[in-house]
């Protein structure tokens, strides 16, 4: 019996060695194949949106020409445009684009429907009116959105750059590293230290890419965090410390932000209550009652 199952289990290792060593060769050949005749990759479906989404931006980029424009105005859209995550140069173009788009699809939208019988002159100014300042919501809805990521993240951050220093790195070796280690946990702060070590390689001074930094961002943490570290570079102290205070202080403040959001919570709930589980309740608890003393009285009457 021992020797029988020895012979299987030597039968079944060879059967799986060749196995392998056949799958192994085909793989080989596939790819000595694929380097000597490659051939044209299909296009995914990631691929295929971005290319639909840059033949969109396109046609709306044609539109931007409709509005007037000074150069300030466009040099403010161009910084919120950078706050909000979008430093592509087209990024300007197809916001004003989408600026003339949006106004004609909500009068188009209100000519489909019908809604335009209402009140012709109200309904279309009114559609002309939202869909131009739409884009102007959104883009600030976006910038809050972005703001609210880095905060959130800051702290983390913070703390690789703490552990980066104290291992022996200088705080320019310091930052490139968490950009490069934290890219995909928080992909907004880390793309924003990686344009801080990029200006630095070209040759700006260190205050000044940080400063460039809380500009970008204008986010309260991360200007208290360039304050901190341009003071700390001005008198000698030690910057792992300095940043291990301020990722605690930040830390302690979102502690305090969550506790007052509880503590609001029972003053939100008055409204709520009074104007719908309140007459719910009524309802149920006195409408039997009331219908009993109803009926009493419509045969007390009879």
């Amino acid at each position: 019996m021992p020797f029988a199952i020895l012979a299987f289990c030597a039968v079944f290792l060879l059967i799986a060695s060749g196995g392998l060593l056949l799958f192994y060769r085909e793989a080989m050949l596939q790819r000595i194949s694929d380097v000597i005749n490659p051939r044209p990759k299909q296009k995914n479906l990631m691929t295929t949106l971005q290319a639909t989404g840059s033949s969109l931006s396109g046609v709306v980029e044609q539109f931007q020409n409709v509005l007037p424009k000074s150069q300030a105005e466009v040099s403010v859209i161009s910084q919120r445009l950078i706050r909000a995550g979008y430093r592509n140069k087209s990024a300007v173009n197809v916001f004003y684009g989408s600026k003339v788009l949006v106004p004609l699809a909500l009068c188009a939208i209100a000519l489909i429907t019908g809604a335009y019988k209402w009140n012709p002159f109200f309904v279309y100014i009114v559609a002309l009116g939202l869909g131009f300042l739409v884009p102007d919501f959104w883009l600030g809805r976006q910038i809050k959105n972005r703001q609210r990521r880095i905060r959130r993240g800051l702290p983390d951050v913070l703390d690789m750059l703490v552990i980066c220093i104290e291992a022996g790195l200088s705080m320019d070796q310091a930052t490139a590293r968490t950009s490069e280690e934290l890219r995909k946990a928080l992909p907004d702060l880390c793309d924003e230290l990686g344009i801080v070590v990029l200006e630095q390689r070209a040759g700006r001074g260190r205050a000044d890419s940080w400063k460039n930094l809380a500009e970008r961002t204008d986010e309260e943490g991360v200007r208290n965090l360039v304050t901190m570290l341009i003071q700390s570079e001005q008198f000698g102290t030690s910057v792992a410390k300095t940043l291990r205070v301020h990722a605690e202080t930040l830390r302690t403040k979102r502690v305090q932000a969550v506790e007052e959001q509880a503590a609001k919570t029972s003053v939100k709930l008055v409204f709520p209550l009074v104007l719908f589980i309140f007459p719910a309740i009524f309802v149920v608890t006195l409408g039997p009652a009331v219908i009993l003393m109803m009926e009493s009285f419509k045969a007390l009457g009879n």
